[in-house]
């Protein structure tokens, strides 16, 4: 069994359809493993249609794990679609160890399109105080150019079924990449606020609105391209749990 859900994970993260966006979430006990205890699992899948500033956009966001309480193989795929041509798509595999109360380090692999590079990633995943959901990475491409991500949410209940979740995410490059059209410095950022409504945890529609912005060297460069500095984009999705 364990066998088969990693397989079914694995052909989840390559055959995400690239113009939806839909989430998928399961935490349940599977069985022993001499030396590790019980082994669960979690997946969310998030899947999402709107509009941009030039037209139609899909996106997807996948987060999920296979583990027991301190060691997991983490797994996670995003990517956004617009006018039926992949902008992006990222795929992360990582060894998660617990190694504080609700704080894992990550160690393992990132992999993009379409610009077929490929990353080493070093991070941590946990709850920071006021529960910030937290993520924070550094990752080193296979051409030897590093950068870094932070991204924070939480969720807000307004009631036992209406839910707000603010986030917010900001990129870093150390050096230049002109293959990515990124510059040196902070290179872009987005907040935004999603609000849904579980009628269970297993189905939650919801409505996202965020808001995009590049900075420093990498947006004079998108400027000097004709490309947009700034983006809002609001889209309509569903979260499913099982």
């Amino acid at each position: 069994m364990r066998a088969n859900l990693i397989t079914g994970v694995m052909a989840t993260l390559t055959a995400l359809p690239f113009a939806v966006k839909a989430e998928v979430m399961a935490d349940h006990a599977m069985h022993d493993v001499d030396g590790f205890g019980p082994v669960y699992h979690m997946i969310r899948l998030e899947a999402d249609t709107g509009a941009g500033p030039h037209g139609a956009v899909s996106s997807w966001d996948l987060d999920g794990w296979i583990g027991g309480d301190t060691h997991k193989l983490w797994l996670k795929s995003e990517g956004t679609q617009g006018k039926s041509k992949l902008e992006d798509a990222e795929a992360w595999m990582m060894y998660s160890r617990n190694v504080a109360t609700f704080w894992d380090a990550q160690v393992g692999l990132r992999h993009d399109e379409p610009d077929s590079a490929t990353y080493a990633v070093l991070g941590v995943n946990g709850l920071a105080p006021y529960y910030f959901e937290t993520e924070a990475h550094l990752f080193v491409s296979d051409k030897g150019k590093v950068s870094a991500r932070l991204r924070e949410e939480n969720d807000l209940l307004l009631t036992q079924k209406l839910i707000l979740k603010p986030y917010a995410e900001l990129n870093v490059q150390a050096q230049p990449d002109r293959a990515r059209h990124t510059g040196a410095g902070l290179t872009d950022g987005k907040v935004g606020l999603q609000t849904r409504y579980e009628f269970t945890r297993a189905f939650a529609p919801y409505v996202d609105i965020h808001y995009g912005r590049k900075f420093g060297e990498t947006s004079s460069m998108a400027q000097s391209q004709g490309d947009d500095v700034t983006e809002t984009i609001g889209t309509v999705g569903l979260r499913l749990m099982f």
